[in-house]
């Protein structure tokens, strides 16, 4: 069926927290390739925000819009026609959007009602979401230089990993123009000693690298945060770092995804070394 924005068959509605539970199975049946999403239903259930449901008369929902801390999360059910959102334009005048994310085709759908509402892009990114459910590649396991260990961190690392979060938000994570900020840094580097699973390759003595957990959903996680310093890059130190990380969050019985930009062909190829496929196209609109 052609997705379009003129459906009126079906009426978006926000859901009541006695009905999450439908939202919840909604967002399972699709978790491979909505994780960012359902770690973000797992945080309103804590912490508020909201959550839209799209569904005819006498059918299951088709589609959820989720809103938590100034960002959109569209998970749109494939086979559907997806009616605007009309609601939204008068959120949309209340609640500023800082960001939105999701599948693309999911994504593109909100930026154009967006753009009705004054709404322009200040960013798009487009990424390819991988995953990986099986062991990583032996090779990837055995990759890297000699004398490279791989192990969880300790408070005496701080400093060095905080220079590596720092790089890592500049060259990766910051819109266009956004500036740097070292103390949101500092707090994000503490964020995810404290609440992430985070695994660091030390070389010669030094911190060189970093990979960690960057969201988790009901059976899966994300990765984020991988990073190698530049002057060690083309040793397969990513690899092997990528390889043991999933290897490690395997044995907890859980799958692991992330998204990767387009244009990082380095970063594409050290996570098909390591195992990972591309599902589907991802992309991030900022604003």
């Amino acid at each position: 069926m052609n997705r379009q924005l003129l459906n009126k068959s079906k009426r978006w509605r926000k859901m009541p927290r006695d009905e999450y539970h439908r939202a919840e199975a909604f967002l399972t049946a699709r978790e491979k390739s909505c994780v960012a999403a359902c770690a973000r239903f797992l945080q309103i259930q804590n912490s508020g925000g909201h959550v839209w449901y799209l569904k005819s008369p006498g059918t299951e929902t088709s589609a959820l819009l989720l809103h938590h801390r100034r960002s959109l999360f569209p998970v749109f059910d494939k086979n559907s026609g997806i009616p605007g959102p009309r609601f939204l334009n008068r959120f949309l005048g209340k609640v500023p959007i800082h960001a939105l994310q999701g599948l693309r085709e999911d994504a593109e759908l909100l930026e154009t009602l967006m753009e009705n509402q004054g709404y322009f892009a200040a960013e798009r990114i487009d990424y390819d979401l991988m995953s990986i459910d099986s062991p990583p590649r032996p090779e990837a396991i055995r990759s890297g230089p000699p004398g490279l260990i791989l192990r969880e961190p300790v408070p005496e690392d701080e400093d060095q990993l905080f220079a590596l979060q720092s790089a890592y938000e500049q060259e990766e994570v910051l819109p266009k123009n956004a500036a740097f900020d070292p103390a949101v840094a500092r707090l994000n580097l503490r964020h995810i000693l404290s609440s992430e699973r985070i695994l660091l390759a030390e070389l010669n003595g030094q911190v060189v690298g970093k990979i960690n957990t960057s969201a988790e959903s009901f059976t899966r996680y994300q990765i984020g945060g991988v990073y190698v310093r530049p002057d060690c890059r083309s040793l397969g130190i990513a690899v092997k770092m990528t390889a043991v990380f999933v290897q490690n969050l395997l044995t907890l019985g859980r799958g692991t995804t992330l998204f990767v930009k387009k244009r990082n062909a380095a970063a594409r190829a050290v996570y098909r070394k390591a195992g990972f496929a591309v599902l589907a196209d991802y992309r991030i609109t900022y604003y």
